[in-house]
């Protein structure tokens, strides 16, 4: 599917300011999923970035422009799931906030603390059924629904985890006071002056 002209927009703006501004917006998979409560950005101009050395068969969805999705097989074990922004820019979705479907993510996930159940990278993917087979497609595309946040709630901000290369760089972004982040922030800061904020579109995609 053709990307919306408003999804591209949302998604063609700097990765840090995308990666803060969806927090607080509703990401489902064949009507599972949530509110996005924990996310990271990564450039290519940066090493940590798949896109760092150019395309590859593995990270061409990081290509096909904004508003499409990047899944990879982190070591082998688990998915991970991106959103794409422009220049092979994306954001990692590292933690939602379990809202639709949670009796299918418990069954998935074999627990039933709803905290638990998408507060990692991995975890949301098990949790929604993301594989490889979402690789590629936009957010408009089914099963993929997509709904920004009319407001964005206040962020705290920190350095990216589990990673060893521009470690030091504050691009993770929580709900501030969020029960469901995949990790608490050990060293960060409350993004702007503290207030939540209004970004430009509150529309739905998918």
């Amino acid at each position: 599917m053709t990307v919306s002209p408003e999804l591209h927009a949302f998604f063609s703006r700097e990765v840090t300011r995308v990666a803060r501004d969806l927090l607080g917006a509703e990401l489902l998979v064949d009507g599972v999923g949530g509110i996005i409560a924990e996310t990271e950005a990564y450039h290519p101009d940066e090493p940590a970035s798949h896109a760092y050395r150019g395309p590859t068969p593995r990270n061409a969805s990081m290509f096909l422009g904004p508003g499409h999705v990047y899944v990879y097989r982190s070591y082998g074990i688990h998915w991970c799931f991106n959103l794409v922004c422009a220049g092979g820019a994306a954001v990692l979705v590292r933690a939602l906030e379990p809202t639709h479907g949670i009796a299918q993510m418990t069954v998935r996930r074999g627990l039933s603390d709803p905290r638990q159940l998408c507060s990692g990278p991995g975890k949301l993917c098990a949790a929604m059924g993301i594989t490889k087979a979402q690789d590629g497609l936009t957010l408009g595309d089914p099963p993929l629904s997509f709904r920004a946040a009319e407001v964005v709630p206040e962020a705290t901000i920190g350095p990216r985890i589990g990673i060893s290369k521009a470690a030091e760089l504050p691009w993770r972004f929580g709900i501030a006071g969020s029960a469901y982040l995949s990790r608490s922030f050990r060293s960060a800061n409350t993004a702007g002056d503290g207030m939540s904020r209004r970004v430009p579109t509150g529309a739905s995609f998918g």
